[in-house]
């Protein structure tokens, strides 16, 4: 894509990424591919042993797709095809004998399947998929710095100034901008001054237990991404991670009856699960053990000057619906490229203003969606005209339209179309407007979305002669396809996150001139100034 180009003044460290979990990871690696050296710094030796999610949605795993590593996922996901998605039993021991209550997992229709180019097997815990992206990230010669953290932030018109301390003890830099990824109790945010509003803590303390036991001679061949245990001993939620000897079990903390997160010992953890299985002598090994309580809080502001609030720092989405590790790698997505295009001088410095116009209003549905779900379970899982019914009664979305279908409104979008045309069917909302992800299709084999390929790209309809010109003339990668929701003399702009930018339903008077100065606006282009 040829322009003028607007670099900024050189930085030692363009972008510092605050955060080594999954979606600190994944900015590093977006960022990387967009050729952008990063640093990620991040407390821990290493990636969280322990996963607190294990539901990678659709999109994510477009994302995945984009940067080459979605087989790599598959390849560490539990294949759950056919299993069962939710199971209710007394323990698991009864549960294998047939004493079970079953929701399968959920089956996209054809149309479903008909929306993205992958799927993942089945679920894929957090601390698998961080292995895969970590491991990818220090084949590229990623800048990442375990045991380090942030002691200090300050930033100026021209730059950041952090302080950071590490194994060899602490160390200023400064960087051009800084992306924070440091969870809920985010040092960074608050060191920004930014507070957070929603309902806030849900329901009571929980204690997440990882651990190591054979439960195969037991599930008798059964497979399940989570069962709730109802055994009065020690009733829970256990979630699989290989489906085989690594398992989490999720049990409340009764910190109002007087319990304290210490109080769960690894012994005592132990023995809860042996009574969550149903058997005393069961060979347990506790692994870690993590206390945690569902939230529902957004920042009041995703962004302040040159720093950036992404994942749980931006929002953290109570859990049923499995939208909170999605919304955070969305808010990596939709970042990273925009990162990226000012560093290379491509677009204005207000081009990042539209990250959080864009990104506050989907993390504000999205948590509403989740909440809404949390009063009623049997929302999110439930199936059938009945369950549909109570959804529409309860301004529940579809799952799929929550993680695929909301649109973007921001100065990046030319015309954009937020209102969507249906909450229930996906296939009505992914219609090509502007604001919304680029339909799927099939073209010679190979998906529109991995025809976008991390860059602005044009698609020209059956008859788009004219447009396939005026990108050669402005430097548009661009091909031409023959789909419904495009007409034949029409076009689309594409952003590089897969996003459409622009739609023409017919050909411009010059397109060469239109394409221009669509790209000026939406990456927020300087306006040159006439010379007289």
């Amino acid at each position: 894509m040829t322009g003028t180009m607007y670099p900024e003044g050189p930085v030692p460290v363009p972008v510092l990424v605050v955060g080594g979990g999954s979606v600190g990871l994944l900015t590093a690696a977006l960022l990387t591919h967009h050729g952008v050296p990063a640093v990620l710094v991040e407390r821990r030796s290493g990636p969280s042993a322990h996963p607190r999610a294990t539901g990678i949605g659709p999109r994510s795993v477009e994302v995945l797709r984009e940067l080459g590593l979605d087989a790599a996922v598959d390849a560490a996901a539990v294949d759950l095809r056919g299993a069962t998605g939710k199971a209710v039993a007394r323990t698991v021991v009864e549960m294998g004998a047939g004493d079970v209550a079953t929701v399968p997992m959920p089956t996209p229709s054809a149309d479903e399947l008909d929306v993205t180019p992958f799927r993942l097997r089945g679920v894929c815990a957090q601390d698998r998929l961080d292995a895969v992206v970590a491991a990818d990230l220090a084949v590229r010669g990623a800048d990442l710095r375990w045991t380090t953290r942030l002691v200090d932030i300050a930033q100026d018109a021209d730059g950041v100034d952090v302080e950071l301390e590490g194994p060899d003890g602490r160390y200023s830099l400064r960087c051009a901008r800084v992306v924070a990824a440091d969870g809920t109790h985010s040092t960074v945010r608050t060191a920004l001054g930014v507070g957070t509003s929603g309902p806030g803590d849900l329901g009571k303390s929980k204690i997440n237990i990882l651990f190591r036991a054979d439960l195969r001679p037991h599930l008798r061949g059964m497979s399940f991404a989570t069962c709730t245990i109802t055994t009065p001993e020690a009733p829970g939620l256990l979630a699989t991670v290989d489906g085989e000897t690594n398992w989490v079990f999720h049990v409340s903390c009764d910190v109002d009856g007087g319990e304290h997160p210490d109080d769960f010992t690894y012994e005592r953890c132990a023995a809860v699960v042996r009574l969550a299985v149903g058997d005393p002598a069961l060979d347990v090994e506790v692994r870690s053990v993590l206390p945690w309580r569902p939230r529902s809080a957004a920042a009041e502001r995703f962004a302040v000057g040159r720093v950036f609030l992404v994942g749980d720092a931006a929002h953290t989405v109570s859990p049923l619906g499995a939208f909170g590790l999605n919304t955070g790698i969305a808010d990596a997505h939709n970042l990273a490229w925009k990162l990226a295009a000012v560093h290379h001088g491509e677009a204005g410095a207000g081009l990042l203003d539209t990250y959080a116009h864009e990104r506050e209003p989907v993390a504000a549905t999205t948590l509403d969606q989740a909440m809404r779900r949390q009063a009623d379970p049997e929302l999110h899982w439930g199936r059938g005209p009945k369950a549909d019914a109570a959804r529409a009664a309860s301004g529940v979305w579809a799952a799929p339209v929550v993680h695929l279908g909301q649109r973007y409104d921001s100065a990046a979008i030319v015309a954009p179309r937020p209102q969507l045309p249906s909450t229930v069917d996906l296939n009505l909302v992914l219609d090509g407007s502007p604001g919304s992800r680029v339909p799927h299709a099939w073209i010679d084999g190979v998906s529109t979305l991995d025809l976008v390929a991390s860059r602005w790209t044009l698609l020209a309809g059956a008859a788009g002669d004219r447009w396939v010109s005026a990108a050669a003339d402005v430097g548009l990668p661009v091909q031409r396809v023959a789909v419904p929701w495009l007409p034949d003399a029409g076009a689309l702009l594409v952003r590089p996150d897969g996003i459409v930018a622009m739609r023409a339903t017919e050909p411009a008077t010059d397109p060469a001139r239109f394409l221009t100065e669509v790209l000026d606006q939406v990456l927020a282009r300087p306006v040159p100034v006439p010379s007289t």
